[in-house]
Order: structure tokens, then C-alpha cells, then sequence
């Protein structure tokens, strides 16, 4: 017991002098390691009589705890007085502004997708979402693609390991859960939402994208309506005075079909780079809705109309921003991602 005391007192004014970490863990090695002097008190509990153990022990574990915790204290010790004498030395000028921390910013897929909502929503339209796994028969077949129309060829799919069950290729099937959940009343709705399709990853495709597609369906609708709503459209996702171009295209769920340009935003309609020296840039595609989708939908086709029109916001965030290639929304890359204040 007496030598558990001399051992404490002597690692007790040890560790006070030592005033560098060097010295602390010259110090800790001494006492506190697996070879150190409290290590070997402690080991010498097994050469003791039966007897003697059970109060040597007690007393080798209290000194053991107090010079760990002597040695804790001392180190914070010098923590602290080796920033305080740091501080000291640098000096701190109050009147210096603060920096302002990071923070985090939304990515420029959201923050065009907040736009397209905000647009449609000032012209009535609620926002409808749809699932991302669908059937084969409202993804393909209630929309004029039965099996083997060889427009299926054009969405490479996700199969599921259920039969006919498979991840979306595009939001239109939304159309069908739309006008089934609304039948009688008239409808107004954007479907955004990601879309799946089994493609090679390049600079302009991936295989996951989001797409907004918007419905519109009632008495006496025309495609003069669509048109109206599209040009106020672009005029306030582009800016005014945009100017819109409907060439006719074909999709099998929309009679007649267009696809639509506006004048390029980056040259005004003169060419460039961008829009391929043509003066302008496809942004969407559009169409009366067809009598078959409307009837598969619960909608009279004798008695009501309708159009749709689907939209990509990568493709919009790209002609916005001037971004060349599309994997950059989808790499996590900080370096573009903070440019989007």
C-alpha cells in the first residue's frame, strides 16, 4: 500500500512539470502504457496472497483512476493554454466581419420544376402525381400502343420480375388515372415525375428523367386552346416575345400531334451553336388527346376533348443555363451545383 502511495505522488509531480505535449506523452508512456509503472502495480495483484488481494486491488484500481484522471486534466491544460497564448500572439480584431457559413441550394432540376409549377398553377392547373410502376396496359396499351406497335420501340423498358408490370417510360399514363379519377368533371392537371428508360447514358439521355405532362380535358377544348396555353408558356419560362413553331408529329395517344420550337434564346432566332444554326430550339411535344385514350380515360369523345402536351425540365434547364451536357444534374458534382445561387 505504501508503494501504491509513493507511486502516486511521484507520478503526480511528474505530470505537473511536464509543460509540452512531448513531455505528456514521455509521461504517459512511463505510467500509463501497457508496460508502464501503474500496469505493473497492477499486475502484481496475482503474486499476493489470497488475502491480501481484495484490498489491494481496490486501492491499485482507485490510484489507477486518479492518475488517468490527473493525466485528462493536465491535458486540456495545455489545450487551453496553447490556444490561449496562440490567440494572444494572432490577436483578434472584432470589427472583422463574420464568414458566412455554407449553405445548401436547390438543385437546378427543382428549382425549373418550381418554375413549371408556378407558371401552370397561375393558369389553373393542379398538380396530379402519378405512380413511377405501372402496368403494360395503362403504360402502353390504354394509350394507343397495343402489343407489338412498333412505337414501343422507341421506350426501351424496365420489365419487372412481375408480367406486365414495369417502371414507366414516360408520364402519359398519368392521362388514364387522371380522367378515371375525375370522370365527369372537367380536368386541368400537370403529372411531373421521374421516368425510366432502359438507354445508353449520353451527353443528351439517361436512363432515369423527369418529365411534366399536362392534361386538359372538357367541353368544346380545341387545339387554338393549346396553343394559347403554351405560348404563355414560353413567354414566361423564356422570357417575352418568344416566338413558337408547331411542326406535325406523330404520337399514338394525341390526334393531330406537334412537336414545338421557340426562336433560340441564346442568338434570338439569328443560329448558333446551340440550336444548331437553325434559329431554333424543341422544347416540347403536344397534341390533341385521342378518341381512344379519352374513352379509355371514361370520357365521351362525341361529347368531350382535350389536349396534352409532355415537357422535359432537363432539356429546359439545359437551354436556360447553357449546360451541354445532361449527366452534370445527376453527378453530384459541388462545382456546378453551387453555381445555381
Amino acid at each position: 500500500m505504501n508503494d501504491l502511495s509513493q507511486l502516486q505522488i511521484q507520478a503526480e509531480a511528474e505530470l505537473a512539470d511536464a509543460n509540452d505535449d512531448a513531455a505528456l506523452e514521455a509521461w504517459r508512456i512511463k505510467y500509463l502504457s501497457r508496460k508502464g509503472l501503474v500496469s505493473q502495480a497492477v499486475g502484481r495483484i496475482g503474486s499476493l496472497p489470497p488475502e491480501e488481494r481484495a484490498a489491494y486491488g481496490q486501492a491499485v484500481n482507485a490510484m489507477k483512476q486518479t492518475v488517468q484522471a490527473a493525466f485528462e486534466a493536465r491535458s486540456q491544460e495545455l489545450i487551453d493554454a496553447s490556444l490561449a497564448a496562440e490567440l494572444t500572439a494572432e490577436g483578434i480584431d472584432v470589427t472583422l466581419p463574420g464568414r458566412r457559413p455554407q449553405v445548401g441550394r436547390l438543385h437546378p432540376i427543382s428549382r425549373t420544376l418550381r418554375n413549371i409549377y408556378d407558371i401552370f398553377g397561375q393558369m389553373g392547373f393542379q398538380i396530379y402525381t402519378a405512380r413511377d410502376v405501372e402496368t403494360d396496359l395503362v403504360n402502353f396499351q390504354l394509350l394507343n400502343f397495343p402489343k407489338g406497335h412498333p412505337a414501343r420501340e422507341m421506350q426501351d423498358t424496365f420489365h419487372t420480375t412481375v408480367e406486365d408490370v414495369l417502371l414507366r417510360t414516360h408520364t402519359s399514363p398519368g392521362q388514364i388515372r387522371a380522367m378515371r379519377e375525375y370522370y365527369p368533371e372537367p380536368i386541368r392537371v400537370i403529372l411531373p415525375g421521374k421516368c425510366y428508360r432502359y438507354e445508353q447514358v449520353t451527353a443528351r439521355s439517361e436512363m432515369m428523367f423527369y418529365q411534366v405532362e399536362g392534361l386538359a380535358v372538357g367541353r368544346n377544348i380545341t387545339f387554338a386552346d393549346l396553343k394559347g396555353t403554351l405560348v404563355a408558356f414560353a413567354n414566361q419560362m423564356f422570357g417575352q416575345g418568344r416566338k413558337l413553331r408547331f411542326r406535325c408529329s406523330h404520337f399514338p395517344f394525341t390526334e393531330p400531334s406537334a412537336e414545338v420550337d421557340i426562336d433560340c434564346i441564346i442568338c434570338g432566332g439569328s443560329g448558333c451553336r446551340v440550336c444548331k444554326y437553325t434559329g431554333w430550339l424543341e422544347i416540347l411535344g403536344c397534341g390533341m388527346v385521342h378518341p381512344n385514350v379519352l374513352r379509355n380515360g371514361g370520357y365521351d369523345p362525341e361529347i368531350y376533348s382535350g389536349y396534352a402536351f409532355g415537357m422535359g425540365p432537363e432539356r429546359i434547364a439545359i437551354l436556360i443555363h447553357g449546360i451541354d451536357d445532361i449527366r452534370y444534374f445527376y453527378s453530384n458534382d459541388v462545382r456546378l451545383l453551387t453555381q445555381f445561387a
